[in-house]
């Protein structure tokens, strides 16, 4: 088939690429940096550059494609410590364009990477600008069948802890404890998505992804014996306090008000209300597994770039 991927050859994007070449699949790659080119070309794809808030390069890239994978993220808006950026509003655009796109190029079959959190517009804090863009994609017409995916919070994210655990010894967080939360592996989430692209389309389903079940204090446990710190812990601060330590080195506040809400609602299981009625069967990649990746990046002082 011919398949088109947003979100150029990422974390995600790099092994949902290879693993559709590998299948026989046509693939082409949008990305916004031609330094990218070599890189998706190197995966046997081609490299389609421009950009997500331009409709017209994106019709022009979806036109004849079988089937069209769409994301988006919050680094697609701005810098987050741009005090200036709509993140939220400037995702909604790119939503907008997405649909735009895909009437004008009149592709009828899509797979949109969606998040956790994505059935509702209360309580989710920054990441309600997934159910913005679901709610967009949904205004397409009838014929257009679409598949929407909503992984939970990926690994990846924890490789946000490795600053506060070098400057402050711990996890710092507005939640924590015992209470098990999932999260999972973008090669989990690749597989998912490969495995979507080539069932059957018929109108709009969705599917959650998952890897692993763990409580924060487990995470503090396995992350802390990776690193050589048996001993660490995940300790819970007040929203307010969380707030202000991210403000003060200067993130964008509608992105530190939003996450601050987003990890309350982590703490309180409102974010995983619609996820546990239709908990999906665990991947292959569990926490043990990326504890390995992180020790790596704690090591090297990376952050999983």
């Amino acid at each position: 088939m011919n398949i088109v991927l947003t979100g150029s050859v990422g974390n995600i994007g790099k092994p949902l690429t290879q693993q559709l070449v590998e299948k026989g699949h046509s693939v082409t790659v949008i990305s916004s940096n031609e330094e990218r080119i070599s890189a998706i070309e190197m995966l046997g794809a081609k490299a389609a550059i421009g950009s997500m808030f331009d409709p017209d390069f994106l019709a022009k890239t979806f036109k004849g494609a079988d089937i069209v994978y769409l994301m988006e993220t919050i680094e697609a808006a701005g810098d987050l410590f741009d005090k200036d950026v709509d993140f939220i509003g400037a995702i909604s655009e790119i939503g907008h364009h997405y649909k735009a796109a895909v009437e004008k190029s009149g592709v009828k079959k899509m797979i949109h990477l969606s998040s956790i959190g994505a059935h509702t517009d209360q309580g989710t804090g920054i990441i309600i600008f997934h159910h913005h863009v679901e709610n967009i994609l949904k205004q397409l017409p009838d014929e257009v069948d679409i598949k929407f995916i909503r992984p939970v919070g990926i690994y990846f994210n924890m490789f946000s802890f490795i600053n506060t655990i070098k400057n402050t010894g711990a996890i710092i967080s507005n939640y924590g404890g015992d209470q098990k939360e999932p999260w999972v592996s973008p090669l989990d989430i690749a597989e998912v998505v490969v495995e979507e692209i080539e069932k059957p389309f018929e109108g709009r389903v969705v599917r959650y992804v998952a890897s692993d079940e763990v409580s924060p204090n487990e995470i503090a446990k396995t992350l802390g014996n990776s690193i050589g710190k048996p001993g660490l812990q995940w300790n819970v601060i007040s929203d307010d306090e969380l707030l202000k330590s991210w403000l003060k080195i200067g993130f964008n506040e509608q992105v530190a008000k939003g996450f601050v809400e987003t990890q309350a609602a982590q703490g309180t299981g409102v974010l995983y209300e619609d996820y546990y009625q239709h908990q999906p069967v665990l991947g292959k990649v569990k926490l043990a597994d990326f504890a390995e990746e992180f020790a790596a990046a704690y090591k090297n002082d990376e952050v999983g770039k």
